[in-house]
């Protein structure tokens, strides 16, 4: 279909399953203003045997409103996330060259976004990904639920936007966990004022965990301690992230230990890398575990998604398309960004 609005949309290999999920809401808002349907603009992403990347875009951009989509952290296809990264850098190179009016880069997942201070002799990588997107040409970064905020600091002239799981997270709790006897919590100190976001919409009272960690071995804790009443109670725990989920499992266990009954955890990115699956699986089959809500920010396989018992699955895609409408409108997002109700 002809493309009269002058927006595209282009997808690195990684985020063309997000991609594909988003189109159709965009078409929806584009048609609601009276813009025309838009299909994916051809790309052709090539790996190399010496595992060098390059990526041609194989339609005109030129003075058009570009957002190039890549899911940083979906390995699924045999990339690992420098592979992603890499590809990202080579489209909106591309996209650069190929004269497009403004790049606007979409990652539901920011890339080292834990690397975002130094402690003794290490780079801050998540300020050389901002610096190298600058360089090449971006205008607009869009993630989901940045770890650190202070990441936007990174960038000098790129327009920043976090948007929010919370607004779909909430949804789901609202429609599906009962709040009679519910608690909010975090893994962590770390966590407790994303957690008083949730109690303070749900009206629930708040409860915190404390660790206590050693650095003697890697990711070892050695006490954890509940301050706050959950016996014969259930608990909501929230974070941002899920990645090994060590914290995560102590958290529930110590909880579980203090008499509470059903526990949930609800986070944007439930990365779910190394052990985490299996440590979860174990928690669910032992009646530790009630349910973990995630987004699809990060990808999971249709497969897992379907046959995981414990995890649900809450789509963001419609949040991302309105995000993406109401940019190339110039439209105000500022309601979009709040992190309730939009």
């Amino acid at each position: 279909m002809l493309n009269g609005n002058g927006i595209c949309l282009l997808s690195c290999k990684g985020g063309l399953h997000f991609a594909n999920l988003i189109l159709p809401y965009l078409n929806n808002y584009l048609k609601k203003n009276n813009l025309e349907e838009i299909d994916l603009t051809k790309t052709e992403e090539i790996q190399f045997k010496n595992t060098e990347i390059k990526t041609n875009i194989l339609e005109s951009i030129r003075g058009k409103d570009v957002y190039i989509l890549q899911d940083v952290t979906n390995t699924s296809f045999g990339y690992s996330v420098n592979d992603n990264v890499m590809a990202l850098k080579t489209l909106v190179n591309a996209a650069r060259i190929s004269d497009a009016k403004r790049i606007n880069v979409v990652i539901p997942t920011y890339p080292y976004s834990r690397q975002d201070k130094s402690v003794g002799r290490e780079g801050i990588t998540a300020k050389l990904f901002a610096k190298e997107m600058e360089y090449l040409g971006a205008d607009t970064i869009i993630t989901l639920d940045i770890h650190n905020l202070a990441i936007a600091g990174f960038f000098n002239n790129c327009v920043f936007e976090n948007l929010y799981g919370f607004k779909n997270l909430i949804k789901h709790i609202k429609k599906n966990i009962s709040l009679e006897k519910l608690v909010v919590s975090a893994p962590d100190i770390g966590g407790l004022k994303r957690a008083e976001k949730y109690a303070s919409e749900l009206k629930l009272n708040l409860v915190s965990i404390y660790k206590e960690r050693s650095y003697v071995k890697l990711d070892c804790i050695n006490k954890m301690f509940v301050i706050g009443d959950v016996k014969d109670k259930d608990v909501l725990l929230v974070d941002d992230m899920v990645d090994t989920g060590g914290t995560l499992c102590n958290a529930i266990k110590i909880l579980k230990e203090k008499g509470a009954k059903q526990i949930y955890f609800a986070t944007s990115l439930p990365f779910f890398n190394g052990p985490c699956v299996d440590r979860l699986n174990d928690l669910y089959k032992n009646n530790y575990l009630t349910k973990v809500i995630g987004t699809n920010a990060v990808y999971h396989s249709e497969e897992f998604v379907k046959n995981t018992d414990w995890f649900k699955q809450v789509d963001v895609s419609e949040y991302f398309a309105k995000v993406i409408c109401y940019i190339h409108l110039g439209k105000s997002i500022s309601s979009l960004l709040q992190e309730t109700g939009w």
